[in-house]
């Protein structure tokens, strides 16, 4: 759906009008296009201390795929072209993108030098604009100044991230203590949030929990001879991701009901792939999903789990239909196919679980406690599954998407749906593109010590974390 506001205050007279009365503004995103730079400028590494200077030259490197013998080369792990990598910001320059190692913080004293140059050069940042942070969590084990000290990093980010403007964001990578900055899912998640494919994920902080996973030998097409199946896929988000996972390699399956099978089948067409008419909801759909991946095409490694419907309405007034249908399809079917899954014996080759779970699932939603409670059970469900995957190299993680221009949100009175628009630090809708991009990554082999968390698509919106 078009955002007309978006449209008139980034356009020709409208746009002066916008100027003068001291409207908001919101920036029109630069999205992810093939062939597109990681970054377009130079960019400031700040931070002291080894982990630094490594980020620094990973960055710097040159394009490769790692080491001979599959072990990651820290000076060939970044792709693209060589990026124009800075130690100490210069008077006058100005940055595209500003990484922050801060893994070696140890008091709340050492946040004063890094975050301090930091803000010496936001004014100077052009538009869609990247700061990423690296840092590790805040443990009791490592004692109280330390936990002090990196618990402000979530803080600061968070605050920085608010501060933007212009389509600039600030999202952290949080590495585990003992997994090193030159892990598969730090620099595959430092890529994601540098680049374009990220551009409605502001605010948010990603945990690196091991060093599993691997970089891509081809960072176009990372999921080459990898099977995907998404369910909901006939329109919307999950048309979206099933075309960007098919972009970048894998072979599609595209699961929705017979009531949808027009569309579903121009849908798995158009990504070269199969349709398969299936309500999530049968008690064997785990099994036939299974069935229909292996009889054509050998195998499944991926599973999206993107069906989903609405039935709002204030807890005063619900019904026990509407709670049940929410429940049934989209936690419960969830849940049931990836038991039959799992007990199969045939999902275990680096298997990867997205759900999409709701920012209403992790703040709320006035009118909307079925809904929040089928989404805050996707996200324990990412949580207790992932562990059953690590054996096999996998991961279950969620995705959480705020608001996402569709026909659902299409459906929002006016009013509301502007207000909507501009609650978070972009002030405007994401896109159903934002959403498959993420779990694109969250789907790669570069995701691979990511394990059992949920990643907001949301703008940073202003209600909750």
């Amino acid at each position: 759906m078009t955002d007309t506001y978006l449209n008139l205050v980034n356009s020709g007279f409208t746009k002066k009008i916008a100027q003068q009365l001291g409207l908001p503004r919101p920036a029109i995103l630069r999205r992810f296009r093939p062939g597109q730079p990681l970054v377009d400028g130079p960019v400031l590494v700040l931070g002291s201390g080894p982990d630094a200077d490594t980020v620094a030259r990973v960055l710097s490197s040159t394009s490769g795929h790692g080491a001979a013998d599959g072990g990651i080369d820290p000076a060939s792990t970044m792709p693209g072209r060589d990026l124009d990598v800075r130690r100490d910001p210069g008077a006058g320059d100005r940055y595209a993108a500003v990484v922050l190692v801060l893994t070696e913080v140890a008091h709340p004293n050492d946040l004063a030098d890094p975050i301090l140059k930091l803000g010496s050069v936001l004014k100077a940042l052009p538009a869609h604009a990247r700061i990423v942070t690296i840092s590790r969590p805040a443990t009791p084990d490592e004692g109280p100044a330390t936990a002090a000290a990196r618990q402000g990093i979530d803080g600061i980010l968070r605050s920085v991230a608010k501060e933007l403007r212009a389509g600039a964001t600030a999202n952290g990578v949080v590495v585990a203590d003992g997994v090193t900055v030159t892990a598969p899912s730090v620099l595959g998640a430092l890529r994601f949030f540098l680049s374009t494919r990220s551009a409605f994920v502001d605010g948010q902080l990603l945990d690196v929990d091991t060093d599993g996973g691997a970089l891509p030998l081809d960072w176009d097409r990372p999921l080459d001879g990898r099977v995907a199946v998404v369910t909901g896929a006939a329109r919307g988000i999950g048309a979206a991701i099933a075309a960007t996972l098919a972009r970048d390699g894998a072979t599609v399956v595209a699961v929705d009901v017979p009531a949808a099978g027009e569309q579903l089948a121009a849908v798995a067409n158009r990504v070269h792939g199969t349709a398969l008419q299936l309500d999530v909801t049968a008690p064997d759909a785990g099994t036939r999903i299974l069935e229909h991946a292996m009889a054509r095409h050998g195998r499944l490694d991926i599973v999206v789990h993107n069906a989903g419907i609405l039935r709002d309405k204030l807890l005063a007034n619900m019904t026990a239909e509407r709670w049940g249908s929410i429940i049934a399809v989209n936690i419960a079917a969830q849940l049931r196919i990836n038991e039959q899954l799992l007990t199969s014996g045939d999902f275990t080759t680096e298997p990867r679980i997205v759900a999409l779970a709701s920012t209403s699932g992790i703040a709320g939603n006035r009118g909307q406690t079925n809904y929040a409670a089928s989404k805050g059970g996707v996200i324990g469900m990412v949580r207790a599954t992932a562990p059953l995957l690590t054996a096999f190299g996998g991961t279950a993680n969620a995705v959480a998407p705020g608001f996402i221009e569709t026909d659902m949100t299409a459906k929002i009175p006016p009013v509301m749906r502007q207000v909507a628009r501009r609650l978070n630090s972009l002030q405007q809708g994401g896109q159903p593109i934002d959403v498959a991009e993420t779990v694109a990554f969250l789907a790669s082999p570069q995701a691979g010590g990511v394990v059992g968390h949920v990643l907001r698509v949301c703008g940073q919106n202003l209600v909750g974390q």
